[in-house]
């Protein structure tokens, strides 16, 4: 089988790689935080191609030996066969590493979870979400920042906005996990508030978009900000601060509203919404140039209405259910505990099927 991979893809790599190892190695570049970390960010996306692009170069070295041996020694002779098989698997996985790819892969998430249609069954399912991603970055090591909550009066979230960053730079980070959960997540179940035992159907919607380390494409006219400052509440609406530290900023010409009551003062707040406004705003601004990014991020709640689903979450039935490609299991109580790796595998498969067809 020929080789898959553009030679001139290869060698821009290559280059590209011990550019970066250069720059890794030289101690002036850790005096700025944001460049190391760039840096180091691109060096852990380009290390399984370079890693895979190792392997296939030592499988066809070792080819090569035992084809030229063979007619002396059986045991190389026995070796060309299970070489040759080798050879094509890593092509092949190069071939698919250097597929076209989302760009946002490797960086970190805000993700925002809003009650819909169903009241305080809606809002108590929506706290169900957010702790199962939650969990789920607990799992992989990453972190959560709650950036700001809306309780409902039994203590479900109205709304919540969560910042995760994973700890290490990586290939494929947080947006490479929780992209495809941006949508209308639907819950059947009998709700507390329910006296009869009979199962209702309420939805909740997720929001997500990549916070990159940086936003550099976005810049904020601040005269088009309204913002507003009020104090912190909790469960119940009670008040957890006695200043007005919390930060409610207004993106006029968008529409676009980010709030942020977890930092200790309102300075901070305003400057950790600001990051989230910019993050936001660079998101719309990709989709708006992009059309299939735009179509990608079709599936986004729109409403919540419980009609528009991507996903239902049967409670009696011990089932969920993703209707976009027709994945179900009957394990719901250990997704809502964090295990979502089996769907969001499933999810990453489509994704790179879907991809690769196009390409």
């Amino acid at each position: 089988m020929a080789d898959q991979t553009a030679p001139s893809a290869i060698d821009d790599i290559l280059a590209e790689y011990a550019g970066l190892e250069m720059q890794l190695a030289d101690p002036a570049l850790h005096n700025d935080t944001g460049a190391a970390r760039r840096v180091g960010k691109r060096f852990a996306e380009l290390a399984p191609v370079m890693s895979t692009y190792r392997k296939l170069e030592a499988v066809r070295d070792d080819l090569e030996a035992a084809r030229e041996l063979a007619s002396d020694d059986a045991s190389f002779a026995a070796e060309v066969p299970v070489l040759q098989a080798q050879l094509v698997e890593l092509e092949q996985a190069l071939a698919d590493l250097l597929a076209p790819r989302d760009p946002h892969d490797g960086d970190d998430v805000v993700l925002e979870v809003k009650s819909g249609e169903g009241g305080e069954e809606s809002a108590l399912f929506a706290a169900d979400l957010a702790r199962m991603y939650i969990r789920y970055a607990e799992r992989h090591g990453w972190k959560v920042e709650t950036l700001d909550v809306t309780y409902s009066d039994l203590g479900g979230y109205k709304d919540a906005t969560l910042s995760i960053k994973s700890k290490d730079a990586a290939r494929d980070g947080v947006w490479s996990r929780f992209k495809f959960e941006g949508g209308v997540h639907r819950v059947q179940r009998v709700p507390v508030t329910e006296s009869q035992g009979r199962i209702h159907t309420s939805a909740a919607g997720v929001l997500i978009y990549p916070e990159p380390d940086e936003v550099e494409q976005v810049q904020i006219d601040e005269t088009e900000l309204r913002i507003d400052v009020y104090r912190s509440s909790g469960k119940g609406g009670q008040g957890v601060n006695t200043t007005d530290s919390a930060v409610r900023i207004t993106h006029l010409p968008s529409g676009i509203v980010v709030t942020c009551q977890n930092e200790r003062s309102q300075l901070q707040n305003k400057a950790r919404a600001m990051q989230v406004l910019a993050a936001r705003l660079q998101a719309l601004a990709e989709e708006q140039a992009d059309q299939e990014a735009a179509a990608g991020r079709a599936s986004q709640i729109r409403t919540v209405d419980r009609s528009e689903r991507i996903r239902t979450y049967n409670f009696p039935e011990n089932r969920i259910a993703d209707h976009r490609i027709g994945f179900k299991s009957h394990n719901l109580d250990a997704v809502l505990d964090g295990d979502l790796d089996p769907l969001l595998d499933a999810l990453g498969k489509a994704d790179r099927d879907a991809r690769m067809a196009a390409e």
